[in-house]
């Protein structure tokens, strides 16, 4: 977690750990942890119970979302960009998003076009591609939150590559 609500990675692993989730990992001040999920507790039940953790004991609200391994690897099929000419990793993210994209979501898109950079909407992810990089782009975590009326958080591929081979460790 970065910027105004900064939590120490090693204090949210704590949390986690008070929570029920021994085995965690963290990945560099980024705000993931990669964790086993608990038995008999839904993807819901476990965001809202990490959101309501991060509540009491940080005073923020963060929204959590949560990937398992399998989802993970499902964006390298997903992926629209990995076979662009001259693909660079560094140009490419990803926003997770906390809820799946509805059909009015995908409408309001629908002419949204600032080449050369590319997004593509799937299920609960936004893949985005900028080619001349983010310095500029608009195509960003806050503007499809504005626009979509969506919550979201963006991750680069490297760190996404990276978290999916500690989360292939468990």
């Amino acid at each position: 977690m970065t910027g105004h609500n900064s939590i120490k990675m090693a204090d949210l692993s704590l949390l986690y750990k008070s929570l029920g989730y021994k085995d965690n990992k963290t990945y560099i001040q980024s705000g993931n942890v990669i964790f086993k999920a608990k038995e008999g507790l839904t993807e819901p039940e476990m965001s809202q119970q990490i959101e309501a953790g991060i509540l009491r004991k940080f005073t923020y609200t963060v929204p959590v979302m949560i990937r398992n391994v399998n989802e993970l690897k499902s964006l390298y099929k997903n992926n629209p960009y990995l076979s662009e000419p001259g693909f660079d990793a560094s140009k490419m993210a990803v926003i997770f998003l906390h809820d799946e994209v509805t059909d009015m979501q995908m409408e309001k898109m629908r002419n949204v076009n600032y080449p050369p950079d590319k997004y593509q909407l799937s299920g609960r992810e936004i893949f985005i591609y900028c080619p001349n990089g983010f310095g500029r782009t608009k195509l960003y975590t806050n503007f499809f939150e504005d626009k979509m009326k969506v919550t979201g958080t963006a991750r680069n591929w490297k760190t996404i590559t990276s978290i999916l081979e500690l989360a292939e460790e468990f």
